[in-house]
């Protein structure tokens, strides 16, 4: 999978949820997102969206 971070969007309705995870993909995701200058949770949404939009192909 070719993931690329998407650019900030516009504000929209979301919903604030935790999730627990290992230490070494946080620092993988941390550079992800400075490589692209954007956020680790727009990185982590990127990667959900990219994810769910291969599943229905």
């Amino acid at each position: 999978m070719n993931f690329v971070p998407k650019k900030t969007k516009k504000k929209i309705v979301s919903v604030y949820k935790t999730l627990y995870i290992k230490e070494e993909l946080v620092k993988q995701i941390e550079k992800i997102a400075k490589d692209n200058d954007t956020s680790f949770n727009n990185v982590i949404i990127s990667m959900i969206e990219a994810c769910l939009n291969d599943n229905k192909k």
